[in-house]
């Protein structure tokens, strides 16, 4: 595996890009907006200005877009990758999606010839750029084998939790517990502000306890500086933790800190802040 067509280079997909391109694969991309994508192309990846040209000859095709809806948009329809690449490539979609969409991908992805996967990422914009994502996949075993290495190339932490919709549904599990340590870190924050403690000093004599967390480590610092630029946006968020809750309500299971946390959210967002990073959900508890 050699050529590797990528669709979705934002925040997280221009470092996977690098990281790619670091391991010696040959990538070429296709973006709405070229002009935002200058840098990965003085890096040495191939802009292309449709689908159908970007996925051609390609040995594998990794997406990491917005939402379900354009990742339907991508991989459906005459101008889509599953029209347009060859029997045998691999498609890996690792966007945080629907798993009813991935195991639909996958499906129709079968009777081309063509080996889907779906494997969405978590580390954020730090862990795309240091090639240290964990990466949830979900597929037939032999197809995730042939693309480790590709998964090397942008992760550390790599495992195939099962069937189609297996990672995304791992994703989901991944970001119930985000949302549940976030909120508890804001909640947090606002005791210890009302009881006139020195913030900075109760983190760290807490942080390296039974509270310390990843959420805690990576984002408490950008809360007391009031920095909210977007690693992972709240609207992102936003759609992942309805995922959640539509998936955990189609069996019955009711999600309450997670119903919590996504209507301060959404709170948020009709504020104006669906475009910072999920570290400003401090502001919805000042």
């Amino acid at each position: 595996m050699k050529k590797i067509g990528f669709i979705g280079v934002g925040i997280m997909g221009k470092s996977m890009v690098n990281n790619l391109m670091k391991s010696g694969y040959e990538v070429s991309f296709y973006a709405r907006n070229k002009a935002k994508t200058e840098d990965v192309i003085a890096k040495g990846a191939v802009y292309h200005p449709t689908i159908p040209e970007c996925v051609n000859g390609c040995d594998a095709v990794i997406t990491i877009v917005g939402f379900p809806k354009d990742v339907r948009e991508v991989y459906f329809g005459k101008d889509g990758i599953l029209e347009n690449v060859s029997e045998g490539t691999y498609v890996i979609d690792m966007t945080t999606s629907s798993p009813k969409l991935a195991e639909e991908i996958y499906e129709e992805a079968k009777k081309r010839g063509i080996h889907a996967l779906d494997a969405p990422v978590t580390g954020g914009d730090v862990g795309a750029q240091n090639g240290t994502l964990s990466i949830l996949a979900g597929g037939d075993p032999q197809a995730y084998e042939k693309c480790l290495p590709v998964f090397e190339a942008m992760g550390k932490n790599i495992h195939l939790e099962g069937k189609a919709g297996s990672g995304q549904h791992t994703k989901m599990v991944n970001q119930i517990m985000i949302a549940g340590t976030i909120s508890g870190i804001c909640e947090a924050f606002a005791y210890a502000k009302e009881k006139g403690l020195d913030i900075p000093t109760v983190l760290d004599s807490v942080a390296t306890g039974a509270a310390g967390s990843k959420q805690l480590e990576l984002q408490a610092a950008k809360m007391l500086e009031q920095d909210y630029a977007p690693g992972f946006f709240i609207k992102h968020f936003i759609k992942d933790m309805k995922l959640a809750k539509e998936e955990a309500e189609a069996d019955g299971l009711t999600l309450k800190v997670l119903d919590q946390t996504l209507a301060a959210y959404e709170e948020l967002e009709k504020r104006g802040d669906g475009e910072l990073g999920t570290q400003a959900l401090i502001k919805y508890f000042e």
